[in-house]
């Protein structure tokens, strides 16, 4: 029960913590890995109330967990003693961990099937020539009159460009845009977008995942145009962003789905000042040990038991 109250505590305060911050924006990466922590913190506590509940309501599962384990800490933990919740709790979690498990399968499994999809598309538009190889090609340019550019990830990853975008972006803004497009690939960000993706959708009415896809889809954006900004300059990068979406109307007065563009470039245009190195070092630090806490709270019954806590 410590461990289903300190997941749910973690859910409901981590979220609003880093929605106040006036950080994030300033350190994109360091925003990810705290809400990568916080999340594994959440998805820690169920993992481990679902074994020791498990532990608690049947003596196969306890033989595994605590078969090595000095009697005294066995005791400890008072195993025999729980409720009948126990076997309710262990299973219910145990199906939500599956369900997380299928969601991230049935995810992976479409952005595959996506990815497929959208590279034979590329090969009916824009075919291989004799003796090219599919898997050299890290540009593909296709005749469009609409500016556009995406990175197809998966084992051979590329570029893919638009011949309208070619023709409104300018020397270096070129650059800045592939430097956009490599961090994302660099940084793994597709595997972080399935994840937060399939949680959300698994559980939509949990708002720390809904939050948590959300800013993954983001946070990734805006440090990829760190990524870019620091090989080419922020005033590249950001009018970079301006010739590639200034005619999907997402500069106008009315609403569009690309409206995270102009703030995006306002960051770009107008940045703040970084945190200080010692600042960012301690804030990873942190965040790191916010999924320690779940460990610690599992094991103080072991560790008392054995004299190493008082």
């Amino acid at each position: 029960m410590a461990l289903l109250l300190l997941g749910t505590l973690t859910a409901v305060v981590g979220p609003r913590l880093l929605a106040r911050a006036d950080w994030p924006d300033r350190e994109p990466v360091v925003a990810l890995w705290v809400w990568q922590c916080v999340v594994a913190a959440v998805l820690l506590c169920c993992a481990l109330s679902m074994t020791l509940s498990a532990a608690a309501a049947w003596q196969a599962v306890r033989g595994h967990v605590f078969g090595t384990a000095p009697r005294p800490v066995a005791e400890a933990y008072a195993l025999g003693a729980a409720g009948p919740w126990a076997a309710t709790t262990a299973v219910a979690l145990a199906c939500g961990g599956l369900w997380s498990l299928a969601m991230l399968v049935r995810e992976v499994v479409r952005a595959r099937a996506r990815r497929r999809r959208r590279r034979t598309e590329l090969l009916v538009r824009a075919p291989l020539l004799p003796g090219e190889a599919s898997a050299g090609r890290r540009l593909t340019v296709l005749e469009g009159e609409r500016s556009d550019a995406w990175w197809l990830p998966g084992t051979a990853p590329r570029l893919v460009i638009t011949t309208a975008a070619l023709r409104r972006l300018k020397g270096r803004q070129l650059d800045a845009l592939l430097a956009h497009e490599q961090g994302h690939d660099r940084a793994r960000h597709d595997w972080l977008l399935h994840c937060s993706a399939a949680l959300a959708g698994g559980f939509p009415q949990v708002p720390v995942f809904a939050a948590f896809r959300d800013e993954m889809h983001r946070l990734v954006e805006l440090a990829a145009d760190d990524t870019a900004s620091r090989r080419f300059g922020r005033l590249t990068t950001a009018l970079a962003l301006v010739e590639l979406n200034e005619d999907r109307g997402v500069f106008g007065p009315c609403p569009a789905p690309e409206a995270h563009v102009p703030r995006r470039v306002h960051r770009l245009l107008t940045p703040a000042d970084r945190l200080p190195p010692l600042h960012r070092l301690r804030l990873t630090a942190v965040a790191a040990l916010v999924p320690v806490l779940p460990l610690l709270v599992a094991l103080v019954p072991g560790l008392r038991a054995m004299g190493w806590l008082h």
